[in-house]
């Protein structure tokens, strides 16, 4: 297992960070704290961290061409056109807002935001996946997948052909060919699957790797995944196959992200809430946002479209 020289961004733990994004132009990292209903934003070495409240839970956030962010709340997509400035709705969510949220997500090549759901009583597949399109005329919210508990580990291969997406509670990543013109999935097969927690598994006993979280791609097409609970960042080749296997100073790593001037900077979101007070006074890190030089860069975020 290989091992870097992980450092903490700033000095604060989130409860559950998510959805780290840099922005190039801004020079910026963008995340969330979505069990703390917070947008976060910080320039390496330039600036302190910003943080702006949000009325309810975020999923995931992408930054909007035209400047300001895209942010998926748990009663629809929002669009903000400025840092904390007024939310307007851009589609009202399609599910029942009592037991479902948005969770994982990002833009595509094309300028569409993709969100996928969590089932919060995690006891059926009732979450999906969703594709919103504003790039002329209204705003559409068109429903892509579904059968999953948690939509987990959105990401499109570098040609825009293969669609990834994980369901956590599944230990399962799975792939699609991936149209990029009209949005269309088919050749639906299993990406990379995981051992499941064993029965009466505690935080931290061995015989479990953690299941799949958030994911980002490098420019050579290969999938870097957040395994929650197991402590660890697997790079996985466009076969699936394990590359490298980072061991992390925490036991919920939630969502990779690759940024800084050249894209060398691995930015990992980290959780700490309901973690037991043993694993977070040994593993000091946890709920922090965690960073690392690598030698592979990683591709730039896509932007939304409006």
């Amino acid at each position: 297992m290989d091992s870097f020289e992980w450092r903490s961004l700033t000095a604060r733990a989130h409860k559950t960070g998510e959805s780290p994004f840099w922005h190039p132009d801004e020079q910026r990292l963008y995340w969330i704290d979505n069990e703390a209903n917070e947008l976060w934003r910080v320039a390496p070495g330039q600036e302190s961290a910003q943080c702006w409240p949000m009325p309810s839970a975020p999923g995931c956030i992408a930054p909007a061409r035209s400047g300001g962010l895209v942010i998926a709340l748990r009663d629809g997509i929002y669009r903000a056109r400025q840092w904390q400035g007024p939310l307007a709705l851009l589609a009202p969510a399609q599910h029942d807002t009592a037991t479902t949220r948005f969770n994982d997500g990002k833009a595509d090549g094309q300028g569409r935001f993709w969100a996928g759901t969590i089932y919060e009583p995690r006891d059926a597949p009732g979450a999906a996946l969703y594709c919103l399109d504003a790039r002329s005329g209204a705003p559409t919210l068109v429903r892509k997948l579904d059968g999953v508990t948690n939509a987990n580990g959105l990401a499109f291969a570098p040609d825009a052909r293969t669609l990834y997406w994980a369901d956590t509670s599944r230990h399962l990543i799975r792939a699609w060919d991936f149209e990029p013109q009209a949005a269309g999935l088919g050749g639906e097969r299993s990406f990379h699957a995981f051992s499941p927690k064993p029965a009466g598994w505690q935080p931290g006993q061995p015989g479990y790797g953690g299941r799949p979280d958030g994911a980002a791609i490098d420019v050579h097409g290969n999938y870097w995944c957040a395994l929650y609970e197991g402590g660890r960042l697997l790079q996985l080749s466009p076969q699936g196959e394990v590359l490298r296997d980072l061991r992390l100073p925490v036991r919920c790593p939630t969502m990779p992200c690759f940024g800084g001037p050249d894209l060398r900077t691995l930015y990992v979101t980290t959780a700490s809430q309901g973690r037991p007070a043993d694993e977070l006074q040994g593993l000091p890190l946890s709920g922090h946002v965690i960073w690392a030089q690598v030698d592979t860069p990683g591709r730039p975020v896509d932007f939304f479209i409006d």
